[in-house]
């Protein structure tokens, strides 16, 4: 029975499974909307539609929109290319390892909230401790999946090519890069969500535009239909980088076997 259902499922096109999974959420929506304990801070989509024009409209959106995007891929880039040096160092040296690796679990804990003051305080208020929050916040979370990926290639490996005779050089570029560019690509796909959900802490800093300045105004003034919206449009904009980089990923690690689900 179990089989006949699974087969079932799986006769269904995966687009009809997002058309559902796309009506279900409407529908939630739409109950949101007209429950009396919701439907102040869920309006519908309609009305939700209508305040983003509404930004529109002032002029505010569009600048809002460029100014978050600058602040997260800055923050993002600078984030993957401290990441990726610190991660290989303290995967290959045992006393870098020892050294940072403490530290950085340390820091990985404690919530961007926390030390936004002390950034704003040594970097002043601007662009400059935006990018600085969410570079810190992504190079966390990339250099601990990197560095995972980085000792967990196979000893074997390694061994077989020192036997013969490649170099640390050698050994880097032929086996550890190819072996962990999964796991790089994994941290850039966790990255780019970290650099997103960390914007609002980030923009906290003074902002003068932003997605997430905008929001934390528009909750002063309890205009709730462009604050969901602009909640909804940081959400599609990381739904399209997710997109992105699985693309790259299918086109970098077409030779690695996945399960099928």
């Amino acid at each position: 029975m179990e089989q006949t259902k699974k087969s079932l499922a799986s006769r269904i096109p995966s687009k009809v499974w997002l058309l559902i999974s796309f009506l279900a959420a409407m529908a939630a929506w739409f109950a949101l909307s007209i429950i009396p304990a919701t439907s102040r801070a869920f309006p519908n989509v309609f009305v939700t539609i209508e305040g983003l024009l509404t930004m529109i409209e002032r002029g505010g959106f569009w600048q809002d929109l460029s100014s978050s995007m600058i602040s997260v891929f800055a923050g993002y880039a600078l984030g993957f290319v401290i990441a990726l040096p610190v991660a290989i160092l303290m995967a290959w040296y045992v006393p870098v390892r020892n050294i940072l690796e403490p530290w950085i679990q340390f820091i990985r804990n404690i919530p961007p909230l926390a030390y936004v003051p002390l950034i704003v305080i040594c970097a002043g208020v601007g662009r400059r401790p935006q990018i600085i929050v969410i570079t810190i916040a992504c190079f966390l979370i990339m250099c601990v999946t990197i560095f995972q990926g980085v000792i967990n290639v196979d000893e074997t490996l390694i061994k077989a090519a020192r036997v013969l005779g490649a170099t640390d050089k050698d050994i880097f570029i032929r086996v550890i890069a190819p072996a962990t560019l999964p796991f790089i690509l994994t941290a850039i796909r966790l990255g780019a969500s970290v650099a997103l959900t960390t914007l609002i802490a980030a923009e906290s800093t003074g902002a003068q535009a932003g997605l997430g300045m905008r929001i934390r105004s528009l909750n002063n003034t309890f205009e709730s239909a462009p604050m969901l919206a602009y909640v909804i449009v940081i959400g599609i904009i990381g739904i399209t980088m997710e997109k992105i980089i699985k693309l790259l990923e299918r086109k970098l690690t077409g030779w690695q076997e996945k399960r099928e689900i």
